[in-house]
């Protein structure tokens, strides 16, 4: 698998990497599916894994690093800060070195490859949450900085503090609107790491009607899935998919080559507790889209999905 350089610092990772978030979500009995499917993105190339706090409050981040303990030294981990058990911002200083020192702890290692603030904090200024960041590098525990769901201005300031090297943002074929920021990253070059690539589930090929959700699925929330945008929607996912048919390739290979082939610094994060989902997803790597094929695509999608 190729690989790309985000940001100035160093950071090098597979073109594809690993998104935790799903397993972290599993029941325990399927932990053993899910190390099977971490160690087959290893396998398949994928050397970059990201996890958070939030996810499982500290059992994805345990999942991920009993998967790759053996493997540690050949990958990059990334993981987040900055939420409450309610989902509520918080990146008070003292919260954030507890949470880093948890983190470190869960994953078993003596060093996070990527730490990133999930989530912006109105009540603290990013410039002293990218200070005690700052501190981890500093010390060696920490080799990278990011920032996950930011504002522009917010990544100026945080970059202005020390060097960020990711921002790690939705973008899909549906969802464009990180496309307003790519400017500002090529402008301080920052890379983009790409989560909901998939579109949560719209383009992985068997999108599910809102009223097959589970009561509690945030998706029943979700514009796409709302009477009228969801059969939209559906038609874009029967154009794409025959686009991605006659390329001899699935639908999710078709939607993560897409973000590869967008810009040379972008790094879409699929995650599955699946092994053989998983190396579907990993064979668009191998998948080259022409000008052509992005051209269509944007004419089948150009403003992303329905979502009024």
């Amino acid at each position: 698998m190729q690989e790309r350089t985000l940001g100035q610092q160093g950071l090098t990772t597979s073109v594809i990497g690993y998104g935790a978030m799903r397993i972290a979500l599993g029941e325990e009995s399927e932990d053993g599916a899910s190390i099977a499917a971490i160690r087959r993105a290893y396998d398949d190339g994928v050397t970059h894994f990201d996890t958070a706090e939030l996810y499982g409050w500290g059992r994805g981040e345990r999942l991920l690093g009993t998967a790759l303990a053996s493997v540690r030294d050949q990958v990059t981990i990334a993981t987040k800060f900055g939420f409450t058990p309610s989902f509520a911002p918080d990146s008070r200083l003292g919260h954030v070195r507890e949470v880093v020192d948890n983190s470190l702890r869960h994953l078993g290692v003596d060093h996070i490859d990527v730490l990133y603030q999930h989530i912006d904090d109105p009540t603290v200024p990013v410039e002293e949450v990218v200070g005690v960041m700052k501190e981890y590098v500093d010390a060696g525990k920490v080799r990278f900085l990011g920032l996950s769901n930011t504002t522009p201005d917010n990544l100026r300031k945080a970059h202005a503090v020390h060097p960020i090297s990711v921002l790690q943002a939705e973008y899909s074929i549906f969802s464009r609107q990180s496309e307003a920021v790519l400017p500002l990253l090529e402008e301080l070059g920052i890379g983009l790491v790409a989560y909901a690539p998939l579109a949560r589930g719209f383009l992985g090929g068997a999108v599910t009607p809102r009223d097959a959700l589970d009561a509690g699925d945030f998706r029943r929330r979700s514009p796409w899935w709302a009477p009228g945008n969801f059969e939209a929607n559906l038609g874009i996912v029967e154009e794409l998919t025959a686009l991605a048919e006659s390329k001899g390739a699935t639908l999710s290979q078709l939607s993560l080559a897409w973000l590869v082939a967008r810009r040379p610094y972008i790094v879409p994060i699929p995650g599955s507790g699946n092994a053989e989902r998983v190396t579907q997803n990993n064979g668009a790597a191998r998948l080259e889209l022409t000008a052509d094929d992005l051209a269509h695509i944007d004419r089948i999608a150009p403003t992303g999905a329905h979502a009024n």
